[in-house]
């Protein structure tokens, strides 16, 4: 038993610690997942508090893992862990049966898990938290219990002073397909493959058919059939392929921004009525003097194109705007605006608003001139 406790102690500290470390580093990502929630349980005066539960939630997940890893105030994390696991697993089944939210979120955007794999997890855990439980009167612990509390509560200040640095700037560690390296096309692109599968109506027999090497031109086949489902494999591996850019009449300028030779710079504003007015000021200006370097600035939004006009007419700016969708545009980069530069269709690097460098030294770093 003592084996188990301790296995099952270590198992969910580490979980509970990657948890909220790539949740805690992406802190606005977290909030936004919140907010889906908030909207889906019609919770929605909670949602001008979604970045205070973000970081609130991630420290606490995080410094329970803490805990729990080095047996810091043990009884009282395992009542913690426990009702959280308690609280978790039973939403996520709701979720599981219902889909209210497509994914929890429970690993950000470092690991994409369904909501039925979320409960499987969820499930192995509440296991380790009921040893944990169980055991918890007869862990051994080293330090004495007010220096306990003072490194939980040191954990917890570090953590949530490093999640509110990611919100204020950007994450530590980008863990989205738009972060730095990525490439937003392949340059070759191999053939996409699309199966699809039908049931035989009498039999119940299904099978699947690489399309279109099926005979969908024989009327009496079909009849007999019915369509169940439809897959692509995409052997391809890029980025941003999801992206559909248009200007305010709907002409696609996709591949124009995308696959630009040269440096292009893009920046993203998923709402400009909550969008920083300073920052597209100085966009604006950054803009400008890019533009004599011979380098694009293609300013990303999701709004009406008098909504957009508007927004221009009324802060003096001379950016040239497109449109694109509101969820790929807050997933660019965590910021309202944002400013990412493109080379070939690579990635380059990324800028909140606040961190909006100098144009000389962005020049002579990545222009040479």
């Amino acid at each position: 038993m003592k084996i188990i406790a301790n296995i099952s102690r270590i198992l969910a500290g580490l979980v509970f610690i990657f948890s909220g470390f790539v949740k805690g580093d992406d802190p606005l990502g977290f909030a936004y997942k919140l907010e889906d929630y908030f909207i889906a349980y019609h919770w929605d005066f909670l949602i001008p508090f979604t970045i205070f539960f973000a970081i609130a939630i991630c420290t606490l997940e995080f410094s329970i893992g803490i805990m729990l890893l080095f047996n810091l105030r043990i009884k009282l994390t395992a009542w913690l862990l426990l009702f959280m696991m308690t609280f978790f697993t039973c939403l996520t089944f709701y979720d599981a049966l219902y889909s209210p939210v497509p994914d929890c979120g429970c690993f950000g955007t470092a690991i994409i898990l369904t909501n039925w794999q979320t409960f499987y997890k969820n499930l192995i855990l509440i296991v380790l938290a009921v040893f944990v439980f169980l055991y918890r009167n007869r862990f051994s612990w080293y330090l004495k219990p007010d220096m306990q509390w003072v490194t939980a509560f040191v954990f917890a200040g570090l953590f949530a002073a490093f999640s509110g640095y990611c919100y204020m700037h950007l994450p530590l560690i980008d863990f989205t397909e738009w972060k730095p390296g990525n490439k937003l096309y392949s340059d070759n692109p191999l053939p996409v493959n699309y199966y699809v599968t039908y049931k035989e109506k009498k039999t119940g027999e299904t099978k699947e058919y690489l399309s279109p090497n099926y005979p969908f031109n024989d009327s009496l086949w079909m009849e007999q059939r019915v369509f169940v489902s439809q897959r692509v494999e995409d052997p391809n591996k890029h980025y941003g392929k999801t992206l559909v850019i248009t200007d305010t009449a709907q002409n696609s300028v996709t591949e124009s921004i995308i696959r630009n030779p040269g440096y292009q710079l893009v920046v993203n504003s998923y709402d400009l009525k909550t969008a920083d007015i300073d920052a597209f000021k100085k966009i604006d200006e950054f803009g400008r003097l890019a533009a004599i370097k011979n380098v694009p600035t293609a300013v990303l939004v999701s709004a009406q194109a008098s909504e957009i006009a508007g927004f221009s007419r009324a802060n003096k700016l001379k950016l040239d705007f497109y449109l694109a969708d509101d969820i790929l545009l807050k997933t660019m980069v965590r910021s309202n605006p944002g400013m990412m530069l493109l080379k070939e269709g690579v990635v380059i690097h990324k800028w909140h608003y606040r961190d909006i460098p100098d144009f000389n030294a962005f020049s002579k770093k990545y222009l040479n001139k």
